[in-house]
């Protein structure tokens, strides 16, 4: 498959999970996910078997690690992209507080949209606002996209 057409089938998976609600630890599209949880439901659909095993998280891990789990994760897995060139089908890491690990992931589904699962919500695409892109940390494309 061609990255443009790895790209928009990424986009449109993410799209897909609209609507399911959050739950710690969980990746299934209609049932339940966190913010990883979707990233790995976006992985199975659109390029395979998950890479590695999920290890124990709780909601706390960053805190308590201060180590950049998440980012290091998707970096083997993914491409890094410069944060002055993330493009749809990207996958965008956050830090809550600067200092901080980035621990919140979101699809990037157009220049100034993406699609994340938020503890106390459903999965939704909301805009890309300058809150969020002061704390935007990390981005990494996806294999073959």
């Amino acid at each position: 498959m061609e990255a443009p057409e790895r790209r928009a089938r990424l986009i449109a998976e993410a799209r897909d999970w609209i609507g399911t609600p959050y739950l710690h630890r969980a990746s299934l599209k209609g049932h339940g996910t966190d913010c990883l949880g979707l990233i790995r439901g976006v992985w199975r659909a659109v390029v395979g078997p998950e890479p590695q095993g999920l290890p124990a998280y709780a909601p706390d891990w960053a805190e308590a690690t201060r180590a950049e789990q998440m980012a290091d994760a998707a970096g083997r897995h993914m491409r890094a992209v410069p944060l002055d060139a993330i493009a749809p089908g990207d996958v965008l890491l956050f830090r809550w507080r600067e200092g901080f690990p980035a621990k919140h992931a979101a699809l990037l589904v157009s220049g100034d949209r993406m699609v994340h699962a938020h503890d106390g919500a459903a999965v939704a695409e909301v805009c890309l606002a300058p809150w969020w892109r002061r704390r935007l940390a990390f981005a990494f494309a996806f294999p073959g996209a």
